[in-house]
């Protein structure tokens, strides 16, 4: 494969002004002439995107008419490749139903709608009713988003949570879903988190403070104003973000109260809603634990006792301290215990070993386990909670890269496999004209990187092979090799893709994500070349014929391997990159500072911290050398990656690349983290993304 050579467009590239800004920590000056892309009022913008200060607003436009440009001539290619993606979405899919009571709830898409309708109907089957159309709910907005929803206990009411700027600032209504009229409570600034007590009277829901963090828990009684809700927990640590939950029995309700690798939870008895929070176990720094009812105890997830990759214990539910705690699964090094429910007769685990998952179910009475698994050498597996507590039935999602998702519904008792949905694919798919393959690349010190890889059956494996590489490689967050219907279009062209299974995950146990983070956060970057050199040296491809991709904290990841090396990748594709690291961490006003220093480090307190930050941020290590074509993109309203981290890095690279390859940068004026929020525009970003990997690769043809 030829490399083409990409013209410029015909626009002049925006220089941003540089502006004198300085600061000094630990003896050190921080100088950032692009620090004035940052609105002073950015908090109110968060609100009011119009409040945006016209000089930014005319730079960030400027850009965006760049990138136009600079793409003008894969507009049919854009439009080819979203007319593809779009066509294997079934427009009229729904959930499949999840009884609770007499009735089944799901949600569903009509044909040519953008937003889910959430719906149910009788358990036995008969006439659905609609709850909340959100096609009808978004009309005439630009930006709209359902956020939590929670039907009440006696099944009359639907609590929902909906964000219309993009800003993940939640309001939450309360509709009579026998009228579908709302009631007149109105519940702003919320994180869309809720629960509701028992008597479907009183809702728990969790409300943002002034820096958008989820740190208060308000107790609201239907049919008064918010004003007068009673604030019933307050986290006092800026730190840590708090969340609402329900144990399966229904019981329970719970405040979590955690950052990344501490937590803390609370039980409320949903049968006295009036009742303080109890505390179930203090925190303890590095101590992590999750929490379910069954009967008289309590079932725990925790790594407490050295148990590096979880294990689960129980306690009474009079007296749940820790010294009442007793080992019902014991923990194993390499056994990554992700997620456990409890159920009247069984507890069921999904654990993962070896980058594979898997489903344990326990019988209670005897304490007899056996797996659920698949034997696909890379898929993803999912599973659904549910609603019900006195069930022998459970749900999960079967996935893998060439395999539509498939949901089944497993008779914990029987062992017997009942397929309830199989993803359809209107335009057609054959899983057997496309391959999935699980490499493992060797790392910089000793360790593999698993690689999961999907490639047509007709792809020469000649080592010219375009490849697509995606990483992530933060919080513990770990990719699954499941099935993407948008992939095919770059895999129908010749692309391979590729998931490197970096460390800063948890693929290969709690280990991978520790020697990911803080003070070994560098092996996250080095893992992700090691796996672009793999493919190299494996014959995939070859160096410079790789476009890498990754989003949010992968985005800082990607700032991170295009400085390391630059020569390695054709392209870098960067989505709502967390790049200015640095800074942001010097920052604790900023929504999710303070939570993020236990996954970066603080470097306000900490010399070292700041050193080893400098030496990786993206936006701070930004050099004179060749860069490969570039990809910024970001959402105006964003709360978790601001707007003006990409603006700022996408300045500074243009500043000093010396290559003459495109650094583009285009901000959605009308969306957030997340992007458009309607399922087909969401699709025309990544038709745009995609073209721009298929023009540095030189296959801009709209057909395949």
């Amino acid at each position: 494969m030829t490399l083409p050579k990409i013209s410029p467009p015909v626009l002049p590239a925006p220089r941003a002004e540089k502006k004198t800004s300085a600061m000094v920590f630990h003896g050190k000056e921080l100088s950032d002439p692009y620090a004035w892309l940052r609105d002073e009022n950015w908090q109110e913008v968060m609100r009011d995107p119009a409040r945006l200060a016209p000089d930014i607003r005319a730079y960030l436009e400027n850009e965006n008419a760049y990138t136009s440009a600079a793409l003008a001539d894969t507009e049919q290619l854009q439009a080819a490749l979203f007319e593809e993606m779009k066509g294997r979405i079934k427009q009229d899919d729904s959930t499949v139903p999840a009884p609770h009571g007499p009735w089944a709830y799901f949600s569903r898409f009509v044909k040519g709608g953008q937003y889910l309708e959430l719906c149910r109907q009788p358990r036995g089957g008969g006439e659905l009713s609609v709850l909340l159309d959100g096609n009808a709910e978004a009309e005439g907005k630009a930006y709209w988003a359902l956020g939590g929803s929670e039907h009440s206990p006696d099944h009359r009411l639907l609590a929902y949570g909906v964000d219309d700027k993009g800003s993940e600032y939640y309001t939450i209504r309360i509709r009579d879903m026998s009228t579908g009229e709302d009631l007149e409570d109105r519940i702003p600034d919320s994180s869309s988190d809720m629960a509701w007590a028992n008597d479907s009277q009183t809702l728990f829901y969790v409300k943002l403070d002034e820096n958008h963090r989820p740190r208060q828990v308000f107790r609201h009684v239907l049919g008064t104003q918010a004003e007068q809700d009673v604030l019933i927990y307050e986290e006092a640590n800026t730190a840590y973000y708090v969340s609402l939950g329900q144990t399966q029995s229904g019981r329970n309700l719970l405040i979590a109260s955690h950052d990344h690798e501490t937590s803390e939870v609370y039980l409320l008895d949903a049968d006295n809603p009036k009742m303080q929070p109890r505390l179930i176990a203090p925190r303890q720094t590095g101590i992590e634990y999750s929490v379910d009812h069954h009967g008289d105890k309590l079932i725990i997830l925790t790594n407490d006792g050295d148990a590096e990759d979880f294990r689960i214990v129980e306690a009474p539910v009079g007296d749940p301290s820790k010294e009442n705690w007793n080992e019902i699964v014991g923990h194993r090094p390499g056994r990554l215990i992700l997620d456990c429910v409890a159920y009247s007769e069984h507890l069921v685990r999904l654990e993962r070993e070896d980058g594979l998952p898997r489903i344990v179910v326990r019988r209670f009475s005897d304490g007899e386990e056996h797996n659920v698994a698949f034997d696909e050498e890379a898929y993803g597996l999912g599973l659904s909670h549910g609603y019900e507590f006195e069930t022998r039935t459970i749900r999960f999602t079967y996935s893998s890269m060439t395999t539509p998702a498939a949901v089944y519904d497993y008779d914990i008792e029987t062992r017997a496999r009942e397929l309830r949905k199989q993803q359809e694919v209107p335009s057609g798919h054959d899983s057997d004209e496309y391959v999935t393959r699980r490499l493992q690349a060797p790392g910089h010190d000793g360790e593999t990187v698993p690689v999961s890889l999907l490639y047509r059956k007709d792809t020469p494996l000649d080592g010219l092979a375009p490849v697509l590489l995606y990483g992530y490689g933060s919080y513990g967050i770990s990719m699954p090799a499941s099935f993407s219907t948008a992939r095919l279009s770059l895999v129908d062209r010749g692309f391979i893709y590729a998931i490197a299974h970096i460390r800063g995950g948890k693929e290969k146990g709690y280990r991978w994500y520790k020697n990911g983070k803080r003070e070994t956060k560098t092996n996250t970057f080095k893992d992700f070349i090691s796996a672009g050199e793999h493919l190299a040296a494996a014959g995939f491809t070859k160096r410079g014929h790789i476009v890498a991709q990754g989003g949010s904290a992968g985005g800082m990841l990607m700032g991170a391997v295009a400085n390391l090396a630059p020569e390695l990748f054709l392209g870098i594709v960067a989505n709502v990159p967390f790049v200015d690291v640095l800074n942001t961490m010097l920052d604790k006003d900023l929504p999710l500072t303070p939570p993020e220093w236990t996954e970066w480090g603080n470097p306000i307190e900490s010399a070292e911290a700041f050193e080893l930050i400098a030496s990786y941020s993206p936006y701070d290590n930004v050099a004179a050398q060749a860069y490969p074509h570039m990809l910024a993109v970001a959402g105006l309203t964003d709360p978790r990656v601001t707007y003006w981290e990409p603006a700022k890095w996408i300045a500074r690279l243009r500043e000093f690349n010396t290559s003459d390859n495109l650094i583009l940068l285009r901000t959605n004026m009308e969306a957030g983290h997340g992007g458009a929020s309607g399922r087909f525009e969401s699709l025309k970003e990544t038709a745009l993304e995609y073209a721009f990997a298929l023009k540095i690769a030189g296959k801009t043809s709209a057909s395949v």
